[in-house]
């Protein structure tokens, strides 16, 4: 099992950004696919068409997001935790995802980096 801690910055306020991560019509602009998701823990979320799922487990308002995603039928859960602090540039955007399966840890560096942050940014960018 893999780890990945980075940070990116996305040029709105940490209001903003919360709303995009957590909204569901909101995700499906920025992804393009359908979204279930509500911020309230201890839910079901699916993103990208399901191509991404799992729990949701915590909500801070504009501040913190943590989710369970499944692999599978992997025993040991993956955990993201997604933290938003504001930025003279919008929001500095904390990121760790711990308990990646050691063969899906290059897709999930991938898609945390072009997909999913990749997609916000260009999202806020246009």
């Amino acid at each position: 099992m893999k780890n990945i801690k980075k940070y990116y910055t996305i040029p709105v306020p940490p209001t903003q950004l919360y709303q995009a991560l957590t909204n569901q019509f909101t995700i499906e602009l920025w992804t393009g696919g359908d979204a279930v998701m509500q911020a309230v823990a201890d839910t079901e979320f699916s993103l990208w068409d399901g191509s991404i799922v799992g729990r949701n487990l915590q909500f801070e308002t504009d501040k913190l997001i943590k989710q369970q995603w499944y692999f599978g039928d992997e025993e040991t859960p993956s955990i993201v935790t997604i933290k938003l602090h504001a930025d003279k540039k919008g929001t500095s955007v904390e990121l760790l995802h711990t308990n990646i399966p050691d063969d899906a840890f290059e897709d999930m560096l991938d898609g945390w980096d072009n997909s999913y942050f990749g997609s916000l940014l260009e999202f806020y960018q246009e």
